[in-house]
């Protein structure tokens, strides 16, 4: 009898534990909804009030932050030498440069002379050139651009593209590509007043040009020194004013003041660059200085609302739920913010927030690490998610009904 009851106690463990195994088996993985995975959350406070120009188009962003919208519609409007930009930046596109290198050279053609002598009694912006003259790449972008040549334009669309209308041709083209939807050109210079195009359309370029070192580093310059023009110097009124980086003016009686600018400012503690751009400012003005001085008077205005703008402020909390763990019975467990999660910005910022990685889970016990947290912006930011509570277990009748 004793030996009997052992073997009826052995088989009765082996039947228990086997069925165990199954029920464990057939033990379906938690079910997680993502209260927040890659999806928008606002940064606190009313957005802010800038200083807008009363006048024309505007348009401004904080580099690494976001753009804080524009002023005065979407129409285009002439740009003047805004265009420069895009001859530039295409030339370099087709052209790359590395600081320091100075690029293809061209020999200055009698009719090239000519042709600068034409433009000056025009009143077109030139530098001076003599047929034989040798000019290089960076040279002829920082006739381009510092002081405005609209003869260095035509002499880059030539060499780059083998004629003007070719190389307008590609920076339509390019500007389609870059989603400039509102731009048009129809000269290399700017200097027709049917090249038109936006503040919003112009900043995506400037941020663009911006990026690369070697025209970064030619829009900053107060002047340059040119083989037979000698020392020329930037129209950018603002050009070398504390915290100026560049980038280019344009302007004309019916453009009216343009520029397109950029400021490396202390914000917050930390160092940021405004970046924007004005259009149409003191439209109809001949004298040039006066429209350029208004163009300026805009700019600083608006970035000094920028910059009052701009802090720091806390836009995920600790202790936001990012993730819900659902059971077969309906428990819920939800995972948290480990700590406050800051960023740059002002108010009605629109942000990421980004959950993850998150794996499926059959257990889950409080404080279990589930995913890291991050949310976009300037600053680092990034905490991790933890579970706030353990799942209870699934209840044996439950079990008993899932069987295999």
């Amino acid at each position: 009898m004793l030996t009997g009851v052992i073997v009826f106690v052995v088989v009765l463990g082996l039947g228990v534990g086997a069925g165990a195994a199954r029920l464990e088996a057939t033990r379906p993985p938690l079910l997680r909804h993502l209260t927040v995975q890659a999806t928008r959350v606002t940064f606190p406070g009313a957005p802010p009030v800038l200083d807008w120009p009363a006048d024309g188009e505007a348009a401004v962003s904080v580099e690494g932050v976001g753009n804080l919208g524009s002023s005065g519609g979407d129409q285009p409007v002439p740009i003047a030498s805004l265009a420069k930009v895009m001859t530039a930046y295409l030339t370099l596109q087709d052209h790359p440069l590395r600081v320091g290198q100075a690029g293809f050279t061209v020999e200055i053609t009698p009719a090239e002379a000519q042709t600068e002598e034409a433009m000056e009694a025009q009143g077109q912006s030139t530098v001076d050139v003599t047929a034989g003259e040798k000019l290089d790449e960076y040279q002829l972008l920082e006739a381009l651009l510092v002081p405005s040549a609209n003869n260095a334009a035509a002499i880059l669309a030539d060499e780059d593209a083998g004629s003007q209308a070719k190389f307008v041709a590609d920076m339509n083209a390019e500007a389609h590509r870059l989603g400039m939807d509102h731009t048009t050109y129809t000269d290399p210079s700017g200097y027709r007043p049917t090249t038109v195009s936006t503040a919003a359309d112009q900043l995506r370029l400037a941020k663009l040009a911006l990026g690369q070192p070697v025209l970064a580093r030619i829009v900053a310059l107060p002047s340059v020194v040119l083989p037979v023009a000698g020392v020329v110097r930037n129209f950018n009124p603002l050009a070398g004013h504390p915290g100026d980086v560049g980038i280019k003016t344009g302007s004309d009686s019916q453009a009216g003041g343009c520029l397109d600018f950029a400021f490396r400012q202390r914000i917050a503690g930390h160092r940021l660059t405004v970046i924007g751009v004005v259009l149409g400012q003191d439209r109809g003005v001949e004298q040039t200085s006066t429209i350029l001085q208004a163009a300026a008077k805009a700019t600083t205005g608006l970035v000094d609302s920028v910059t009052a703008a701009v802090r720091v402020a806390v836009v995920v909390p600790a202790g936001r739920p990012v993730v819900r763990f659902t059971n077969a019975e309906g428990d819920r467990v939800r995972a948290v913010t480990r700590s406050p999660l800051s960023q740059l910005g002002w108010g009605g910022l629109r942000l990421r927030v980004t959950v993850g990685p998150v794996a499926s889970r059959r257990s889950l016990r409080a404080g279990t690490r589930i995913a890291t947290v991050s949310l976009s912006g300037r600053l680092p930011a990034r905490t991790v998610a933890r579970a706030r509570a353990t799942m209870p277990t699934l209840p044996f009748r439950w079990r008993l009904h899932h069987i295999v």
